[in-house]
């Protein structure tokens, strides 16, 4: 079993309130959820306007297939253009 996780950080240029940030961090969530069928939750700064941090898991049976789903999100989550990526961490763990 292949476990893959992706953390993106992205800088939200057009909120002015916590409650725009959870639109777009919602809405991106949910594109991405529909599209490639992840885990994915906010995990860390929950209480700054302009930047947000979103976790994606994925599990399968083999690293380069995880690993390509991981990269296709990735791609995804640029192409939405909601906010700006600023930075992601990606890990592939081999249970």
């Amino acid at each position: 079993m292949v476990v893959g996780l992706v953390k993106i950080t992205l800088r939200l240029h057009d909120c002015k309130s916590l409650k725009e940030k959870r639109k777009v961090v919602k809405s991106m969530i949910g594109r991405i959820r529909n599209r490639f069928n992840v885990s994915a939750a906010e995990v860390g700064a929950n209480d700054i306007w302009k930047r947000a941090e979103i976790g994606f898991a994925l599990m399968g049976n083999a690293g380069p297939l995880v690993n390509a789903k991981l990269d296709k999100l990735l791609n995804l989550a640029h192409d939405i253009c909601l906010a700006e990526i600023i930075d992601s961490e990606m890990e592939i763990i081999h249970l």
